[in-house]
């Protein structure tokens, strides 16, 4: 060990040199603490501003697929695409009553007939177009969709019912259409192939009028499908896309004859004919032939039909007709002459015109008259 001059021992220069790098260490150390905390703050910042973003996606997807406009009307669809008539008619805003129909100019003895499942059609491809908010508040939904074979796009108005917590919405205009329907020449036909009776939908009852238009309730979007398919009548479905919400949707349906109606027409008419043909006087009673002489007949007449009428029948109002359609008729009678006493045979042809009505009565039945044109 080395001594001053005082006689003070003292560190050898290599050991006091080993202290120094122990003190250099811990002073880097200490930048390198704070440089890994720094790191590790912004980290956990990050991870909380990406944490905060997640919820407020999340918050925002829930929304849209929960509360929203959009979503609120994208239920209702989803109902009628499932054919869940009453579910879709119990959301708020769809449901109607006399006082609304009548404050819109519709009528307000509609019938809801039709709001049911097995008078929905098919409904697909549901697309929500836009969602926007109108200065009142009312929010716009439009939606394109596939309804049967056609292609539709809706409108909805939609408002919030609720100023605090989720929302809740509903239908600021109802989504229910109003079908103004007129079926001619039955009583009885089919939507999207649900069978209604006139009756049973009139506010006349039992009494309805078979030509007054009928007033009923449908949803919208959707295809209704008229058609008539009776023994009497038929035609063929007229498709009607119903894609306005509280609208009306004129329908006019005619049905016409069936083959096998014309057919039993005809050969009612060929017995009421024949029937004419049996009575031996000059002008059968009821019948729409007859034979006018001058002089008199020796015995009575025979007549007898050589042609019958090919009947077609047309619709006539609540009733149809017989155009009017060529016969022919024979006679074969004696004749005495006032003048001279004389008798010829005379066997002619008899032209004749036949027309009629026919009338269907309550119980499916059906009433026919034949005339002549011109006979009251």
């Amino acid at each position: 060990m080395d001594t001053d001059a005082r006689g003070t021992a003292t560190k050898p220069a290599s050991a006091r040199a080993a202290v120094a790098p122990d003190g250099a260490a811990r002073g880097a150390a200490a930048p390198r603490r704070r440089s890994r905390l720094v790191g590790d703050l912004v980290l956990l910042g990050i991870v909380g501003v990406l944490l905060i973003a997640a919820v407020v996606a999340a918050s925002a997807s829930l929304y849209r697929e929960f509360y929203s406009p959009t979503a609120f009307v994208e239920r209702y669809l989803g109902m009628l695409a499932e054919g869940s008539a009453a579910d879709a008619l119990a959301v708020p805003g769809v449901a109607v009553d006399s006082a609304q129909l009548e404050a819109a100019g519709l009528p307000s003895a509609a019938s809801d007939a039709l709001l049911r499942r097995d008078a929905l059609a098919t409904l697909t491809d549901i697309e929500i177009v836009s969602e926007e908010t109108r200065e009142d508040g009312i929010v716009l939904v439009t939606v394109r969709y596939q309804a049967g074979a056609f292609p539709g796009t809706t409108t909805f108005e939609v408002q919030r019912v609720d100023s605090v917590g989720l929302p809740t919405w509903r239908f600021a205009t109802s989504p229910l259409a109003l079908m103004d329907l007129s079926v001619q020449g039955s009583m009885t036909f089919d939507v999207n192939g649900f069978t209604i009776d006139k009756r049973q939908v009139s506010p006349d009852g039992a009494a309805a009028d078979p030509q007054a238009p009928m007033s009923l309730l449908v949803f919208s979007p959707g295809i209704y499908s008229v058609s008539v398919d009776t023994a009497i009548s038929a035609t063929r479905g007229v498709a009607v896309l119903s894609d306005s919400p509280f609208a009306m949707v004129p329908v006019q349906v005619q049905a016409l004859a069936t083959e096998e109606f014309v057919q039993i027409v005809q050969e009612k008419v060929e017995e009421f004919l024949s029937g004419c043909a049996t009575q031996d006087v000059l002008q059968p009673t009821g019948c729409p032939f007859g034979f006018v002489v001058q002089d008199r007949i020796v015995s009575p007449p025979t007549w007898s039909i050589a042609a019958q009428p090919t009947v077609t029948v047309v619709p006539d109002g609540a009733r149809w007709a017989i155009p009017a359609a060529d016969a022919v008729a024979h006679i074969e009678v004696e004749i005495r002459s006032l003048f001279d006493g004389s008798v010829r045979d005379v066997a002619e042809d008899v032209p004749f015109v036949v027309t009629g009505t026919i009338a269907v009565q309550p119980d499916g039945s059906a009433s026919i008259t034949v005339t002549a044109p011109g006979t009251p």
